[in-house]
């Protein structure tokens, strides 16, 4: 899949339920914004992730997003990328990107994450 370089690209697990919710409620939220993003689901794909410099492993368990000029961030820092998109989540991502916030919701993010994985039998 060519990923257009106009757009930001969002990594996601379309396996995951929750992901593919996560996505639709941005879509919703986004409105127009959500044509700025290009949706890449790396189920099965970790050799194109790899190819990008993305672990595939990490790609299960931290969210990643390619910025416009071709940058990749992960986990909190792709969260206020992409919530910085819609004016609507603006704030969100400004509170997210506090210093007290952003490690308190990593960690949280993390729990949640590692559960949702293990229940999925990907991690130990």
């Amino acid at each position: 899949m060519d990923e257009p370089i106009d757009k930001i690209t969002v990594y996601y697990d379309g396996a995951c339920p929750k992901c593919v919710r996560d996505r639709q409620l941005y879509e919703k939220l986004s409105g127009k914004a959500s044509d700025e993003v290009c949706w890449f689901d790396i189920t099965g794909r970790e050799n194109q992730l790899e190819a990008l410099g993305i672990d595939p492993k990490k790609a299960l368990s931290e969210l990643h997003v390619k910025d416009k000029t071709g940058r990749v961030v992960s986990e909190m820092n792709a969260y206020i990328l992409l919530m910085n998109q819609v004016p609507l989540l603006k704030p969100m991502a400004w509170f997210i990107g506090l210093p007290g916030i952003r490690p308190l919701l990593a960690r949280c993010y993390h729990r949640q994450v590692n559960r949702r994985l293990k229940r999925r039998g990907l991690i130990d």
